[in-house]
């Protein structure tokens, strides 16, 4: 395969800039400094913090391949870290999503904004589990990818005044259509919107406006919110 599929890179679209909030917001609480991990026990340790985590999968530097956690023979599907994400599977069954039913990707085509593919397959699992991030655990050789699913790490919070440099960077990783990737995060955090060709328009909670503006391609170009001031 060269190239993500279709589906994927609708799935993207849609979760990227939720999940780079969310990645945010985890980084804020979790500090990155020496770390351990049990994935027997689902635990992962860092900076004195304890999160609970799931295996998503790992990528391999050299190869440039992404293995799902279920695929790798040190772990399989009945292992307690893989178990919680196979639902990622059954999804790419159901919606034609090749990327989530390969047991190794190949990825050594992508020659992209990200880091490497890897890191996009990592992002729309995130994103379809929800919970509270992902974490990249760097070892000789690749990057093993964790998911957090731990109620004390906090959820991402309704802010507009990151999410235009929010929107901008997913389109960056997932160019596909950057009006799925504004209305996937309004639609996250339940904020109302009306979607034309070229114009979003937004009622902010607690009140105002907000106007997001497409170009002809439909590039995101251009967000102005207007919000009304509490006396």
């Amino acid at each position: 395969m060269s190239g993500f599929s279709p589906a994927f890179e609708r799935l993207g679209a849609a979760l990227a800039a939720v999940v780079l909030q969310q990645q945010e917001t985890l980084a804020e609480f979790l500090p990155r400094e020496d770390w351990s991990a049990d994935l027997t026990a689902r635990t992962y340790t860092s900076g004195g913090v304890t999160v609970r985590v799931s295996l998503l999968g790992s990528y391999a530097a050299r190869e440039r391949t992404w293995l799902w956690g279920w695929a790798n023979p040190q772990f399989g599907d009945a292992h307690p870290a893989v178990a919680p994400t196979l639902i990622l599977r059954a999804i790419g069954e159901r919606l034609g999503i090749t990327e989530f039913t390969t047991p190794e990707v190949d990825l050594s085509w992508y020659e992209g904004p990200a880091g490497h593919g890897g890191e996009l397959i990592a992002m729309a699992a995130g994103g379809v589990l929800g919970g509270s991030g992902y974490i990249g655990a760097g070892y000789d050789g690749g990057s093993a990818y964790l998911h957090v699913d731990d109620p004390q790490a906090p959820p991402a919070q309704w802010d507009p005044v990151p999410l235009p440099r929010l929107v901008a960077n997913a389109a960056s990783l997932f160019p596909h259509e950057p009006r799925l990737t504004l209305a996937g995060l309004l639609s996250h955090h339940r904020v109302p919107y009306r979607q034309s060709d070229d114009l979003t328009e937004v009622t902010l909670p607690g009140g105002g406006t907000a106007r997001a503006h497409f170009d002809g391609t439909g590039r995101f170009v251009d967000w102005r919110a207007e919000l009304i001031a509490v006396s």
